[in-house]
């Protein structure tokens, strides 16, 4: 995600990173660069010149000019006032109440039921409630049998209404229902349509009224742009909501409706949403995204998702394998497995700081580890558990088993042993011998 404008902030910066002298023209040149990447990634006129005035003041103010670091510090600037741009912090989630009630409110294509599901699962896995699904949209069955799948898939349960055409009701209903079967959450969809009219806004104000939400979350699709921040207004004129949703941020999108939506609407984005898996949904931190931005990477975000993962026994056990240099291929399966289970690979690459632009054109993604999997996945037990039973009689049938040749078995089998190595040395408080190229067997 904002690939195209990381890319253009971090050539604005060239005009003050590595030279020697900087002056008046350089830090104008750069500020003039910034204003014209923010306009590029759909960001309105008005508030690109509200934020670039920001930056050139405190630029000044800074004394950037007599800086040892011109260029770092102009970069803090830029991530400051991005981070205040989109928020600053991260906004509170309110779910108290007996039971709590969120209404979702949005167009329709913009992942309203497919983010209903999502918020389910992370308030069933993360918060330890016990959610009830809200089939409210009476016009398309298909939202309904959506919402019905995506409901079994993550394990709660949905309340809807044959033959009932009236939302209001089935959302009061709904209430009585979570009360009596104690459940704690109760998620509304909502009916959307193609573009803002009276007879959708009125349906969700009435809905409102009638169950007097603890949230109301405003969901958009992030491709939309600058239409995402014009639909998000004319919802809060009318629903006053209290918080955005953004979706489809894995898309080519360019950046507009996440830096200016809070500006616009006076709105925390509270969720960001991207990919069609249900555990695809992350809380937004607008620190962590203007770093994300300026390609400085998120490796708290990355941390958090390695400790949901992170099984502390095994974790012990592992490290004890590596420091007597007895990791095995199964060791490496495991781990492939767990890297996995973490999300989508090239969202994790991003979060490595100055990994994001060096890896943009590289095609990465959760396919990427099956050909090491193939080949683990054709050996033996006895095998796995102990390499050096590899011998060409074996590494023959290994091959024929995963479809590959005797030569990438055996590279595989070297590289193994060089990052086998390189765990075993740092480990133990080595210097780290140079990474070996484990993308090769991943072209092949």
């Amino acid at each position: 995600m904002f690939n195209s404008l990381s890319e253009k902030l971090e050539s604005a910066f060239k005009n003050i990173k590595g030279q020697g002298r900087i002056n008046d023209l350089n830090v104008a040149n750069t500020i003039k660069d910034i204003r014209k990447a923010l306009l590029d990634a759909d960001v309105n006129f008005k508030i690109a010149k509200e934020f670039t005035d920001r930056v050139k003041e405190k630029a000044i103010g800074e004394k950037v000019l007599t800086a040892i670091s011109p260029g770092q510090l102009m970069v803090k600037i830029v991530k400051d006032e991005l981070t205040e741009l989109m928020g600053g912090t991260e906004a509170p989630f309110n779910i108290t109440g007996n039971p709590a009630v969120i209404l979702i409110a949005g167009l329709q294509g913009s992942g309203k039921t497919t983010f209903t599901g999502k918020l389910a699962h992370y308030l069933k896995t993360k918060k330890g409630k016990s959610p009830l699904l809200v089939a409210a949209d009476v016009y398309r069955p298909a939202a309904i049998n959506q919402l019905t799948v995506l409901a079994g898939q993550v394990g709660v349960d949905i309340y809807k209404e044959e033959g009932n055409t009236n939302p209001v009701e089935i959302a009061r209903n709904a209430i009585a229902e979570a009360k009596a079967k104690n459940k704690n959450v109760v998620i509304i969809d909502t009916a959307g349509r193609l573009a803002v009219d009276e007879a959708m806004m009125a349906e969700v104000a009435n809905i409102k009224a009638a169950v007097s939400p603890t949230e109301i979350l405003f969901v958009v699709d992030a491709m939309t742009g600058q239409d995402a921040v014009n639909t998000a207004k004319a919802f809060n004129d009318r629903l006053d909501f209290s918080g955005v949703v953004l979706t489809k941020l894995d898309g080519d999108t360019r950046g507009g409706a996440a830096l200016t939506i809070k500006y616009t609407v006076n709105k925390p984005i509270k969720f960001m949403s991207n990919g069609e898996k249900m555990d695809t949904l992350d809380i937004f931190y607008p620190d962590r995204m203007a770093q994300r931005i300026l390609g400085m990477g998120d490796i708290t975000s990355l941390v958090e998702r390695a400790q949901e993962q992170y099984d502390e026994v095994q974790a012990k056990k592992l490290e004890a394998k590596i420091r007597k240099n007895q990791f095995d291929f199964q060791d490496f399966l495991n781990q492939l497995q767990q890297i996995k289970k973490m999300g989508n690979l090239k969202d994790l690459v991003g979060m490595i700081p100055g990994m994001g632009n060096a890896m943009k054109d590289v095609e990465i993604n959760n396919d990427s580890f099956k050909a090491f999997e193939s080949i683990i996945y054709s050996m033996t037990p006895a095998e796995r558990a102990n390499p050096d039973l590899l011998n060409p009689s074996r590494k023959t049938r290994i091959a024929k088993g995963c479809g590959k040749n005797i030569s990438d078995i055996n590279a595989f089998i070297k590289q193994f042993e060089q990052m086998k190595q390189m765990m075993s040395m740092v480990s133990n408080g080595g210097r780290m011998p140079s990474i070996p190229n484990l993308g090769a067997m991943r072209r092949k």
